[in-house]
């Protein structure tokens, strides 16, 4: 009788957990049918992002920060001072860092130290994804690489394994160092992994990454790289662009017109 009464007691601590992450899971999750519910969902097989720095670069001297702050207000990201526990999902680095296997001494001076902005790359083949050990880390069948923090343990393997320094761990309630917060999306808590999820909350209603659609310099194309007819495709099409650490395997979805 009494093993009878722990099997169903279990049970029912299953099915009370499974109804609780649910809805956060549901939310967030994909791109298949049963998860979209939205008719405004923006339609696309293989998301991609092109980034014109030479567009961004006056207004980004001109101290222009509004797709680092749109993405901020859009995803209650943390104002932390502290660098070593800063919560980064749009960010800038100097062109050697972000990419020094093309890095020379004879470099062009014109783009020699400039900032470029960076992100998750959002991977064909995302190493982050192969090592969670939890699946908190999961790939939508659009491409977009997502975060579950209801699965997120903090163990780092997603950290460690991304080669483009794309992710960060809050080493504290990062709560508290939010100025505003957006009703609509979640906030973290202590001991989780978070990262750029491509805006996939707006792009389920039909609304174009928060970054892209904050940029006064229209720096920032965002499309469909699996339509030729898209406008990322016409740029990739057109241009001469770079992806950081091609080499690795990973096939990015973050194109850099040069």
């Amino acid at each position: 009788m009494e093993t009878s009464r722990r099997n169903f007691l279990k049970a029912g601590g299953a099915c009370l957990l499974g109804l609780t992450i649910w809805p956060a899971v549901k939310g967030f999750a994909g791109n298949s049918t049963e998860y979209i519910t939205s008719s405004k969902a923006l339609s696309g097989e293989k998301w991609g992002l092109v980034i014109d720095m030479k567009k961004c670069w006056p207004k980004y001297q001109e101290g222009c920060r509004k797709c680092f702050l749109a993405c901020q207000r859009a995803h209650n990201i943390p104002d932390i001072a502290n660098k070593e526990e800063e919560i980064k999902w749009i960010w800038t680095e100097p062109y050697e860092n972000a990419f020094p296997e093309q890095e020379h001494e004879y470099i062009a001076a014109s783009i020699k130290g400039k900032p470029f902005i960076v992100l998750c790359n959002h991977c064909e083949n995302p190493p982050c994804v192969r090592v969670c050990p939890t699946k908190a880390t999961f790939k939508r069948r659009d491409g977009i690489v997502m975060m579950d923090y209801h699965r997120c343990i903090g163990c780092r393997y997603c950290m460690a394994a991304c080669p483009y320094g794309a992710r960060s761990f809050n080493f504290s309630d990062p709560r508290p160092f939010i100025k505003e917060v957006n009703p609509e999306f979640p906030t973290r808590e202590k001991g989780v992994v978070e990262k750029c999820n491509f805006c996939a909350e707006r792009i389920d209603t039909g609304l174009p990454p928060a970054c892209v659609e904050a940029c006064p310099a229209g720096a920032l194309v965002f499309g469909d790289l699996d339509d030729p007819n898209s406008e990322v495709r016409k740029i990739l099409a057109s241009r001469y662009t770079i992806q950081r650490k091609p080499e690795l395997g990973t096939h990015p979805c973050i194109y850099y017109l040069v």
